[in-house]
């Protein structure tokens, strides 16, 4: 406070107070020069207050840092005067990480005189985290060898995760920022009865059965989908739709291949011959297409006609 008298034993509060605390405090001028260091400090690194004071404060510990620390740190020297940054530092117990919360003591409202930082131990917390982020590898390189590929959208159609592989497929960008899924869609009529159960899904909160979808790509490459998700519930509310797709084109070209061609075959098996007989190939009325072109392929040299 401005203008109050500080006693001895003020003095002596406030510096109990700074010594009792487990988080490490400490105070550098504008050289980078320790002026103060409390006794957390001088435990992590392992020297006395007298080596410290002084001494150069580098909160960075490698050149692959220095950038990133260096364009935080330029934020003590304007409003509001305070940043942020993460320090590897070489400590008796081993590398360790220190998240630093600094903050500028300022006068006249933008003269910089010297800079306080408070510091915490996150190392465990950094070794969790890597711990996870290895996980989530593991599990995704899971997920992504498999038919299925997986993806989430809000109720409103807007991508919330795509799996690598469909933004691969469609040629849609990590960075591209939300889309709706919608936008992919062509416009065969097969995509309206697949968009109609998701909206069905959506309102009921049940879920549908598998559907297709046909999409395109920037390129205007055509790519056929089946789909099978399920609506995810709170509180008796749609919040989102997960699902998983599988790459159909190719399955769906022979299905159509097929359809066409059993068509074709029933035209030609109803046919007659010159002598007014039906023709051989009629008995494709009792197989099915592919039965039909696997006993043109397999069959043994023909008998001379019945003489």
């Amino acid at each position: 406070m401005k203008g109050a008298v500080i006693t001895a034993d003020t003095e002596n509060f406030y510096q109990d107070l700074v010594e009792s605390q487990q988080d490490l405090i400490v105070k550098f001028n504008l050289e980078g020069r320790l002026l103060f260091v409390n006794s957390a400090y001088c435990d992590i690194v392992g020297k006395s207050r007298v080596d410290l004071v002084g001494s150069v404060f580098m909160p960075v510990s490698g050149e692959r840092y220095s950038d990133v620390i260096a364009t935080q740190m330029t934020r003590l020297f304007r409003p509001p005067f305070s940043c942020t940054v993460e320090q590897w530092i070489h400590t008796p117990k081993g590398m360790r990480c220190i998240s630093w919360s600094a903050k500028s003591i300022v006068e006249n409202g933008n003269t910089v005189l010297a800079i306080v930082a408070t510091g915490r131990d996150i190392t465990l917390l950094k070794h969790e985290q890597k711990a996870i982020k290895k996980k989530d590898e593991e599990l995704m390189l899971v997920i992504e060898s498999g038919k299925q590929m997986y993806y989430s959208h809000t109720p409103d159609h807007v991508m919330m995760y795509v799996s690598p592989r469909i933004r691969s497929l469609l040629g849609c960008s990590p960075h591209a920022g939300k889309r709706m899924w919608t936008d992919f869609l062509t416009d065969n009529p097969m995509n309206a009865a697949g968009l109609e159960r998701t909206i069905r899904a959506i309102t009921s909160g049940r879920r549908e059965p598998p559907y297709r979808l046909e999409m395109a790509t920037g390129d205007g490459h055509i790519i056929r989908f089946e789909v099978n998700e399920i609506p995810v519930v709170k509180n008796k509310k749609t919040i989102a739709i997960a699902g998983s797709m599988v790459d159909v084109t190719e399955k769906i070209q022979v299905e159509e291949g097929l359809a066409e061609a059993e068509y074709l075959i029933r035209d030609f098996g109803g046919s007659k011959n010159r002598m007014g007989r039906p023709t051989r190939v009629s008995s494709a009325r009792a197989k099915g297409p592919l039965d039909y072109f696997r006993s043109l392929f397999s069959r043994e040299p023909e008998e001379k006609e019945d003489e």
